[in-house]
Order: structure tokens, then C-alpha cells, then sequence
């Protein structure tokens, strides 16, 4: 089941992209409980946006072109057209 996904701490004000070939619960668990680097700088993170791909390089493909943006705005326009 490999998913892209962008969480969002509010107490950060920050998103994080990544790539999971688990259930994004799963992913979120993980981030939450025992993840060090960026992710664990806060404890509230939630999800804001998944999409599901067929294969794991699909989905780590569209992380590294959402990364590629570096742009808060342009990942809010993508969490913002994925609820509409």
C-alpha cells in the first residue's frame, strides 16, 4: 500500500512530506512514538493529505517532486484541492 502523505504540526507551523509503503496510520504512529529528525520535534503532527500509488517508486517519486517545490503555498493548494 504505498501512499506519499504531508503531515502538519500546528505548534511548528510546519508540514512534513514522505512516502510509506504501511498504512499512513501506521506511518503517523511511527512518527509519533519513535521517529528522531524532524518529525520529532513536535507531537502533534496529524495528516493533511495522502494519495495512494501502485508501487513505492511511484509514491516516492511524488514526494521528491513535492519536495522539490520547497513552497508552504503550493502544498497548501495541494491539501487545499485534495478536500474540495
Amino acid at each position: 500500500m504505498p501512499f506519499c502523505y504531508i503531515l502538519y504540526a500546528e505548534s511548528l507551523g510546519s508540514y512534513y512530506v514522505g512516502s510509506t509503503s504501511l498504512t499512513v496510520e501506521e506511518r503517523l504512529e511511527r512518527h509519533l512514538q519513535m521517529h528522531k529528525g524532524h518529525t520529532a520535534k513536535a507531537k502533534d503532527w496529524i495528516v493533511v493529505f495522502s494519495q495512494y500509488f501502485e508501487t513505492n517508486d511511484e509514491a516516492r517519486k511524488r514526494e521528491y517532486e513535492i519536495k522539490r517545490w520547497k513552497s508552504k503555498r503550493m502544498i497548501e493548494r495541494l491539501i487545499g484541492s485534495s478536500t474540495e
